[in-house]
């Protein structure tokens, strides 16, 4: 289902809380909403949508795809400034992007994958995960 998009900064700011499967739902609401969004979103973390749990959704290129308790384990040196937008915020803002890093999450199933990206891909994913910790760029 379709869900509004959250813009209330303190629901922004909290912590999400891990992700298990009484929160299938809320991950399927989640790729829904980004789907929906896609003209102008490659990327969403469920406390856009008001549900403080770590379940984050992409759209890396071919298709979008639902990453739950994502974590970075490991990134590039290389890092660089980026400029980044916000479906629940005003305005751009500057921020710092690794080039490369290494992720594990679980999928819908919550089969453990370990994956690793680079370039604007790793980018989305960085921004999707500071939203987890509630890290507002």
């Amino acid at each position: 289902m379709i869900k509004p998009i959250n813009r209330d900064i303190m629901v922004l700011m909290r912590k999400a809380l891990p992700a298990d499967r009484s929160d299938l739902q809320s991950a399927r609401d989640l790729l829904d909403t980004l789907n929906a969004n896609r003209e102008r979103c490659v990327g969403m973390a469920a406390n856009m949508i008001g549900v403080a749990k770590a379940i984050i959704a992409v759209n890396t290129g071919l298709a979008a795809m639902v990453m739950l308790n994502p974590k970075i384990i490991s990134h590039s040196a290389q890092s660089y400034e980026a400029e980044e937008g916000c479906l629940s915020l005003d305005g751009i803002r500057k921020t710092k992007r690794y080039e490369k890093i290494t992720v594990e999450y679980e999928d819908m199933d919550f089969h453990r994958h370990t994956a690793s990206y680079s370039g604007f891909a790793a980018q989305i994913i960085q921004h999707e995960i500071d939203h987890l910790f509630g890290k507002i760029i």
